[in-house]
């Protein structure tokens, strides 16, 4: 038999097997969903970064933090599988590898893909969402009560859309700022939820645009970061890794390669070194100003009493980004760098520093893309205080735990469909007890990059490249290419990797289910 079967056997049985669910808690907690965009996997203090996240820190050192937590190495297609439960592609939200056909960031959703918030409001939850959406449906169509949604990702100072409940808001006054102007609007939710509905849990996504492009914050905050990345890329990448080395949070890591078109920092010219500093310190003010608009979303629920009682998550989209280009309102020579003017993006140098040690970024599934910070609070459910948890997790499962600490089933009916097992699976035994989860396959494809983890082994097959075979457990940082002397192994995870992709094109086809459900093949 081969060596990989018995996992191949279980990795079908678990995109079929149901998520089992506790009976619904007295007085169920209420979730306060924090998610950044375009942060690197080392950018927070608590994960080794320079930047000032006070706020960040201590709700890792009264929770937990988990050390490989995956998104899906892009914005929307992250933000359907936290929201759904399921692979992006498994409910059309993003393509599938050679099937231009099967969904994208415009993709439908299948029926039987609700959103959290409607499947919270069978429990009583009301639910709000406040910052970028990206996801099909609006937010009030899609379940959430009420909704501020700022529907432009190129201005921070002067956004051309925004919404409020689903209707647009005129232009805003001067003096707006997106990341505070979220906080605003989830904190606006949170005091009038209180006042009309005490009782009653709640369920608040905000999702902040920082630090995705432009690179824009307020220049106060900017000033506070001057001269703080003058020393280099080089160096403060190994800083970045001996101060994840001393948390902890890494078992086998060295610094990748940079990542072309970055450099090592000697091969930069001066002009070059000048605007990897002065990206670095935008992209810094940038998460440090949400970090303290976070501090005051968690002031108010600490001022109500919610908020040992709230769980509080806190993660990224996906990677750094490493990308290079103009939009919004274009970059005139003369804007200065981080106004409302300039369009500044962090570019390969800044990424590459922002995701160490990892390797890659932002769109692609090598391991410096898809890796978030991931932390979790909630005193009121586990006792863990600025615990570790080295299993590996994914967006996926975060619907699926949410609604089992809400004691919410995983549904088995949407209308007349059935609704397929959640491609995640329950966390709430690896966040309370620090159990060991099943070995499981995890499946990425964005953008025809594929890869599949099983175990401790990787498997990736970069778009136009010969795939490759890492064993993450000695290199976490994908540095040594064991394909050629494995080859039955890369074509047994090959033919996991494409089992995904059978089950995926089944369930989204019209009509999307019968009252039968599926099973895997």
């Amino acid at each position: 038999m081969s060596r990989l079967l018995p996992h191949l056997l279980f990795c079908c049985v678990a995109i079929s097997g149901a998520t089992s669910h506790a009976a619904t808690p007295s007085r169920p907690p209420n979730i306060l969903l924090l998610l950044a965009d375009d942060m690197g996997f080392s950018d927070a203090g608590c994960y080794g970064g320079e930047v000032l996240t006070p706020n960040l820190d201590q709700l890792a050192k009264e929770g937990l933090r988990f050390t490989q937590a995956y998104n899906t190495a892009r914005c929307w297609p992250t933000r359907a599988a936290i929201l759904t439960g399921f692979y992006a592609q498994h409910v059309r939200r993003d393509y599938l590898p050679h099937q231009p056909e099967s969904g994208g960031v415009k993709g439908r959703r299948p029926d039987w893909a609700r959103l959290l918030p409607a499947l919270l409001k069978t429990a009583g939850y009301s639910s709000y969402h406040s910052g970028k959406w990206h996801v099909d449906q609006t937010p009030l169509t899609a379940g959430f009560d009420h909704s501020y949604s700022l529907d432009d990702q190129d201005r921070y100072f002067a956004p051309k859309r925004q919404l409020l409940d689903d209707v647009k808001l005129p232009d805003p006054e001067p003096g707006y700022y997106a990341t505070t102007a979220i906080a605003d609007h989830a904190l606006d939710f949170l005091k009038q939820h209180a006042e009309q509905s005490p009782k009653a849990p709640f369920f608040a996504y905000v999702a902040f645009t920082s630090p995705h492009f432009p690179l824009q914050a307020p220049q106060e905050d900017i000033e506070r970061y001057k001269g703080r990345f003058q020393e280099g890329s080089d160096v403060l990448r190994t800083a970045r890794l001996s101060r994840l080395w001393d948390l902890g949070m890494l078992s086998s890591a060295e610094l990748s390669e940079p990542t072309a078109p970055a450099k090592n920092w000697a091969e930069l010219t001066t002009e070059q070194q000048t605007a990897f500093t002065t990206r670095m310190e935008i992209h810094a003010a940038m998460i440090d100003r949400m970090d303290r608009e976070i501090g005051r979303i968690l002031d108010h629920l600490r001022s109500t009493g919610a908020l040992d009682n709230t769980i509080v998550l806190f993660l990224s989209d996906n990677g750094a980004s490493a990308e290079s280009l103009v939009r919004g309102d274009g970059n005139p020579p003369d804007a200065a760098p981080g106004s409302a003017r300039s369009f500044l993006c962090l570019e390969a140098q800044g990424a590459n520093l922002a995701n160490a040690p990892l390797r890659y970024s932002k769109k692609y599934v090598h391991e410096g893309g898809i890796s978030t910070p991931l932390i979790v609070r909630w005193p009121a459910g586990f006792k863990a205080k600025g615990e570790l948890r080295e299993q590996p997790v994914h967006v996926v499962d975060i619907a699926p735990t949410l609604l089992k600490f809400a004691g919410v089933p995983w549904p088995k009916l949407a209308g007349e469909l059935a609704v397929p097992a959640s491609d995640g699976v329950d966390l709430s035994a690896a966040i309370k007890e620090n159990k060991q989860l099943p070995q499981r396959a995890l499946w990425w494809a964005h953008e025809d990059n594929c890869a599949l983890r099983l175990g401790d082994w990787k498997w990736v097959a970069e778009k136009g490249h010969a795939p490759e075979l890492f064993y993450l457990k000695a290199d976490r940082s994908e540095t040594r290419d064991l394909a050629p002397a494995n080859s039955e192994r890369v074509k047994e995870m090959e033919t996991i990797w494409s089992k995904f992709v059978n089950k995926f094109v089944e369930d989204t086809r019209e009509p999307s289910l019968t009252k039968q459900a599926q099973t895997a093949p």
